[in-house]
């Protein structure tokens, strides 16, 4: 795997590290090209439970390579086309993906770089961190998904908010906002986040990967289609080994030993 991106994996749990910290991480062709590779591959492989997504040294992702962006002489098609084959890859792939992703924030992420923070199913965020959907600062709209995840986690109006004033927002009123789930001391930042990776690593896959498909599915339901589609997955989910297991835990009262540990 190309230098621009670092897996790990660590007791289930694959640690998708964006490796341009000279650049705080902005993200290039060769970036994005190894950032969908290796979220294709966590899914396929067995055992990966949950990704984490972070960055090297003390950002999380300054968003697109601005010193790359009016190199050339493409037409505007070309810019479209850019954008919708290449680098929306990273939001379409994670669409796709029905195991938990964590976007871990160790520093700063702008723009595009907080779009693919958005983008996860959940976010950490450290203390000394902060965010912003900057593009309105070099006057372009926001073109990685801001748009769409944004009003969807904060309301159609604080994100308009953020969106037209490109602020920056710590992590005290970016947890406030519910932009991120858990703020950690930045000292001990990456630790509590695997703590938590590990706690839905370890915990009964099958169910975790059909509640996650269920939330995203009911988001586009009514009330009775969402309701005839988990009662198919609780049928499946009562048949397997894990909800046996978690049963039996509970009646012997002590922790389940499911399969994934």
């Amino acid at each position: 795997m190309t230098s621009t991106i670092i897996n790990q994996i660590e007791d289930h749990v694959q640690i998708i590290t964006l490796n341009r910290p000279e650049k705080k991480n902005a993200f290039n062709t060769e970036m994005i090209e190894a950032w969908i590779e290796s979220l294709e591959q966590a899914q396929q492989n067995d055992d990966v439970h949950v990704i984490v997504i972070t960055g090297a040294g003390d950002a999380f992702c300054s968003g697109g390579d601005v010193k790359t962006m009016n190199e050339g002489k493409d037409s505007p098609l070309d810019h479209k086309h850019r954008l919708w084959k290449f680098i929306h890859g990273v939001p379409l792939t994670l669409k796709k993906m029905d195991k938990p992703v964590i976007a871990a924030i160790n520093g700063p992420a702008v723009g595009a770089g907080l779009d693919m923070a958005l983008m996860a199913d959940i976010r950490t965020m450290a203390d000394t961190a902060r965010v912003s959907e900057g593009y309105v600062k070099v006057g372009l709209v926001p073109g990685d998904g801001g748009a769409y995840y944004l009003p969807r986690l904060v309301g159609e109006a604080k994100a308009l908010e953020l969106l037209w004033t490109g602020n920056f927002i710590d992590a005290e009123d970016a947890l406030r906002l519910g932009l991120v789930n858990q703020v950690y001391p930045r000292e001990e930042f990456m630790e509590r986040t695997l703590e938590l990776a590990k706690q839905i690593a370890y915990g009964p896959q099958v169910a975790i990967r059909m509640t996650k498909r269920a939330v995203k599915q009911s988001l586009k339901m009514d009330l009775e289609s969402s309701l005839d589609l988990i009662s198919s997955h609780f049928a499946i989910i009562k048949e397997t080994e894990d909800h046996k297991e978690g049963v039996l835990a509970f009646s012997e009262k002590r922790k389940p030993k499911f399969q994934g540990r």
